[in-house]
Parts: C-alpha cells; structure tokens; sequence
C-alpha cells in the first residue's frame, strides 16, 4: 500500500538527510510548511489571525539523540513563546517529547519540556504536547499530568488508532486535562492499533462525544468530511457552543472545509509547522491522504 510505502520512507535517515538538503525542498514543502525561519512562521501565523483562524507553531524535529539538540529544542521554543508574546499572536506551540530529550534522558525531558511550559504560563498561552509512537504514550501521559498538575497549561493529544485510548481519554477527563483527539499517523502492529479504517473511523467519533459530553476545551483535529460531520452532529445534539470546544486541521490541508467551519463560526486552530527538519512530518501527511500525494504531483513541475 501507498501509506505503508510512504510510512517507511518517513523512518529512513539517510533519504531523509539527502531530500532535506535537496534544491528542490523548497517546491516539495511549500504547501504544507510554513518556512525554515521562526519569522517566516510568524508571519503566516499573523496572516492566518487575520483570518479568523487560532495556530500553534511546531518547530519540526523528533529522535534527539543528544543533550544538546535536546536543549536547542527548547531553546527554539522559548524563543518562539516570546515573539509570540510580543505579536500577540493567538498561538500555542507543538512539542514532541523526543525532541526534548525523552530517548536520552527522561530527567532532561523533564525539565526543558517545564521550562517551554513555564514560559507559556508567562506569555499568556499553553502547550500542546504531541503524540509519538505507541512506544511513546505513557511516558507522554505521564509528563502531561506531571505538568498538568504544576502549571495547567498543557493539553494532550490521544490518537484514535490506538486499542488503548478510549480508556486514555476516560481518564485524562477525569483528571480534567484538555485533550486533542486525531487518528494517527504511524505505523503499528494490529494488536496496539485498529488495522482498519473504520475501525478508527469509529474510535474517533466514539472518543470525539466522550471529550465533548465530559472533556475540558478539547480539539477535534481532522481533515475527515465525515468526522467533522459526525462532530457537528454530537454538538447539535448535546447544545454544545462554539465557545466549547475547536476544530484542528493542518497548514494547507482541506482549504475548503477550513472555511467551512469559519464561515460557520466555529474556532479552527491551524497546526503551523516550521523548520529544516521537516522529512519525517512532511512524509507522514502525505501516507495520510492519498490526495496530497496527486497534490503534489500536480504542482511539483509548475
């Protein structure tokens, strides 16, 4: 299969170090990241306030393998929370547990993720700590309560693919931790994940009106016409506002059902990307949509 070819391209290093480099890089990301600069995501950050849409920044990276890229993680955030204080941007930011050190060191991961949180709390925002791997997810949810529990300004993201997250998502409402709930985008054996698609198709929904009947302020992210429909069923039925709740999508992903929801008065939050270490994300939400694949080939040679 297409997904599984493509998620298999996403974990190999050296095509990722010789397509990161590559002349043509420009041209292959544009649609989906904002830039290699913190400026150039600001600035399409501002430009998508304008619009009536929330972001959150993502400095691309995962897999440190060292203290000091653990730490030049934290340092692009806490560099990227300020300038976000200073636009006024309506901005969260995006972290990845390995980015900060989680397969070095759990006590480094600790701490850089605390001070990126810490300097949220400072600027007025909050923290979206991503979901990773199966192998990753309770070291995640550990942290996640962890910071929870010492600064409230954090919200976890649950992947519906996982057999495991109906139970995560029971209790991260109970603990009254805010929660993003997306499919997921990696590949796992069938005994940790649904293998098909409408098998996750109805996690997704079953873990959509659990967050929407008992969540704190949680983020659908979807790019599905179906489970955006299924959502906005859940909200007529149960009286939910606007005010409750807001979709998540990507950066130049689903333009029209983005402004759908706008046009609609719903509160969209834009998962903004940026950086030079984009191959592995970049290869990830291709595997997820086959029409960003014939995308791409369309506009690559224009």
């Amino acid at each position: 299969m297409l997904r599984d070819l493509l998620l298999y391209l996403s974990t190999q290093k050296h095509l990722r170090n010789w397509v990161e480099t590559s002349p043509l890089a420009g041209r292959l990301t544009s649609r989906f990241i904002a830039g290699n600069t913190l400026e150039e995501a600001l600035a399409v950050g501002a430009r998508l306030n304008a619009e009536g849409l929330l972001v959150t920044l993502d400095h691309l990276g995962e897999n440190v393998t060292s203290e000091v890229e653990a730490n030049a993680s934290r340092d692009a955030y806490l560099q990227a929370l300020v300038r976000i204080g200073q636009l006024g941007l309506r901005s969260t930011v995006s972290i990845k547990l390995s980015q900060f050190g989680l397969d070095v060191s759990e006590q480094l991961c600790r701490e850089n993720v605390a001070m990126v949180v810490e300097q949220a709390s400072r600027t007025g925002t909050w923290v979206e700590v991503d979901m990773e791997a199966s192998r990753y997810v309770d070291a995640t949810l550990a942290l996640v309560r962890e910071m929870h529990s010492r600064h409230q300004g954090v919200r976890a993201v649950i992947q519906s693919y996982l057999r495991r997250s109906e139970h995560d998502v029971e209790q991260l409402c109970r603990d009254r931790i805010p929660v993003r709930v997306c499919k997921g985008a990696y590949k796992e054996d069938e005994l940790i994940a649904f293998p098909q698609k409408t098998q996750v198709d109805a996690n997704y929904l079953r873990l959509s009106q659990i967050l929407l009947e008992r969540g704190v302020y949680p983020g659908m992210a979807t790019h599905d016409p179906k489970m955006v429909q299924g959502v906005l069923g859940f909200v007529s039925k149960l009286g939910i506002s606007p005010q409750q709740f807001e979709f998540q999508m990507l950066y130049g992903i689903r333009r029209d059902l983005q402004r759908m929801l706008i046009r609609r008065g719903f509160r969209l939050r834009l998962y903004v990307p940026y950086g030079s270490a984009w191959y592995p994300y970049f290869m990830r939400r291709l595997a997820e949509r086959p029409a960003n694949v014939l995308f791409l080939a369309r506009n690559l040679f224009r």
